[in-house]
């Protein structure tokens, strides 16, 4: 079921730590999945200034989140990939994403933004198959980790 948000992300980390104690992942995982999402869910509604949509779903060992806005990012390839300045105003939150994540799949375009965030379900150092989106269809990212 798609969750949609505007400016209330405290209902953005219930349901992401909600799902992902249901689908089982590590009990020391779960912040880091909650904080990622919410990373994500804080730049719909600091950059484009439009409702977001969520998608939680696990998948062959894996705990998936897609979220979806209208907003753009202009070089996709390279948000979040580089360690922003300290001193920096922006950029630390997707960076964080990177870093928490175990895949990140980034696509943007005229049309908006898709991000999908993976966790593995499965013990440290197994990796899980590509798995498709929520409604059986897989993106093609412009970045994937």
């Amino acid at each position: 079921m798609t969750f949609v948000y505007t400016t209330n992300l405290s209902e953005v980390r219930v349901l992401a730590e909600t799902q992902a104690r249901a689908a089982g992942l590590a009990a020391d995982r779960v912040t880091d999945f909650v904080i990622a999402v919410s990373e994500v869910a804080a730049n719909t509604v600091r950059h484009a200034h439009s409702a977001g949509s969520m998608d939680i779903w696990s998948d062959a060992g894996e705990l998936i989140c897609e979220i979806r806005d209208s907003g753009v990012i202009a070089d996709p390839v390279a948000a979040g990939r580089q360690s922003p300045a300290a001193e920096a105003n922006g950029g630390h939150g997707l960076w964080l994403v990177y870093q928490i994540c175990d895949k990140v799949e980034l696509h943007s375009n005229s049309r908006g933004t898709t991000i999908r965030l993976h966790m593995s379900l499965l013990p440290s150092g197994r990796e899980a198959p590509d798995s498709s989106g929520p409604n059986g269809v897989t993106a093609a990212p412009d970045v994937a980790l």
